[in-house]
């Protein structure tokens, strides 16, 4: 695709805001030019597509003085029909991987029925200090992604006075064991599978990864052949963790998550929080994981998604209902539930419960579709659109005090 004045053109919604924008060696320049209120870019007509179709849009770009390149770099399709009016909503290539200086961002999007071609706009927001330089942007025939549907079982237990970490895992194991039948992808086990039904402190139960409890668990992802998570009470040095744990199909480590966002009650009987948002790649997407409180707050599952997890895995002891399905929902993700006193699920990225084990005892096991995408109609896709329009770098007034 070539880069000449011909092909490409300036643009802006209004001139006084319109920025500066120049070819620089073969690459599409745009800066604010010191001015604040300066939105624009280059447009381009990416010739005749078809709707139903799908495409790959691919752009590289570099930038400079950009305070937040997730919001202020942008590059989109905005299909079009044959009478010339948008069509649909526009597609945002939202994911990107660095190669040396440039980052190369990748979408495969899908024509909307009535499109007839698509607009290819680069544009610079609101960055006065900034410069971005564009180069190898294509829009190119894709086959439709194939699905990656995986099946999820996650199980309602709650083990009562059986004194002993190892028992209380035992009996989690046969819950499993019990209730699983044929192939499954990823087994989900509530928070603190150690403590609960014990009646021992969090110090005595908590252990090593690996450890007694990583072992056992180990036995059930090969025996299943399946990815495993549970949370455990971790020990590492003098300090004590609220952990979950991911094992992969052959039982070992894979990761794991030390809870943020610890309640006081938590701090008071001596726990220390986890300082990341860490998520992992599996042989069938990215799996991120949160634990029960964390769920009271918007920023794990937010940072988890900003990473590219299909799935959060949510074991948890009680907590709410709707701010976890709020969590799926503003993020775009599956969430996957095991509690105690929370519901047991397997929900979609639309908030809806596809799979609920109500008993103590029981699995809930849905087949879900990682590749599938969950839009809105008068929105678009709201999981891309979200992480293009996120707005980091609006600073947040530390919490509690206030001016006078």
């Amino acid at each position: 695709m070539g880069q000449s004045p011909a092909e490409w053109t300036p643009w802006s919604a209004r001139a006084e805001i319109a920025p500066k924008t120049w070819l620089d060696g073969g690459t599409l320049a745009i800066s604010g030019n010191g001015n604040a209120a300066a939105y624009g870019g280059w447009v381009r007509n990416a010739g005749a597509v078809r709707g139903g179709d799908w495409y790959s849009f691919t752009a590289s770009y570099r930038a400079t003085g950009v305070p937040s390149e997730n919001w202020q770099v942008v590059a989109r399709l905005d299909w079009v029909d044959a009478a010339g009016q948008r069509t649909g909503q526009p597609e945002y290539a939202a994911w990107g991987t660095r190669q040396g200086e440039w980052i190369r961002l990748d979408a495969r999007v899908q024509a909307p029925p009535k499109a007839a071609t698509a607009r290819i706009e680069l544009m610079l927001a609101n960055a006065e200090n900034g410069t971005v330089w564009w180069k190898e942007i294509a829009v190119t025939p894709a086959s439709a992604p194939a699905p990656r549907r995986i099946r999820v079982a996650t199980i309602n237990l709650k083990p009562d006075r059986t004194n002993s970490s190892a028992e209380s895992v035992r009996q989690f194991i046969d819950a499993a064991n019990s209730r699983i039948d044929g192939k499954v992808d990823l087994i989900l086990f509530p928070e603190g599978i150690t403590v609960v039904g014990t009646n021992k402190p969090y110090a005595e139960v908590a252990e090593s990864i690996p450890g007694p409890a990583t072992e056992k668990l180990a036995g059930l992802a090969r025996k299943h052949a399946a990815w495993v998570a549970a949370g455990i009470y971790e020990r590492d040095g003098n300090a004590i963790y609220n952990t979950a744990v991911l094992l992969d199909r052959e039982g070992r480590v894979a990761g794991k998550y030390r809870k943020v966002y610890l309640p006081r009650e938590e701090i008071e009987r001596g726990l220390t929080p986890g300082r990341s948002y860490p998520v992992f790649r599996t042989d069938f997407g990215t799996v991120g994981m949160m634990i029960c409180y964390d769920v009271f707050f918007p920023d794990p599952a937010r940072a988890l998604a900003a990473q590219g997890a299909d799935v959060i895995l949510l074991p948890i002891w009680g907590g709410d209902e709707t701010l976890a399905t709020a969590r799926a929902i503003e993020n775009k993700v599956f969430l996957v539930a095991s509690g105690y006193d929370h519901p047991t699920y397997v929900m979609d990225p639309d908030g809806k419960r596809v799979a609920q084990a109500p008993q103590r005892g029981e699995a809930a096991i849905a087949v879900i579709d990682l590749e599938r995408r969950y839009t809105d109609q008068w929105l678009g896709d709201m999981r891309t659109r979200r992480l293009k329009e996120l707005r980091l770098d609006v600073p947040t007034p530390a919490p509690g005090i206030v001016a006078k």
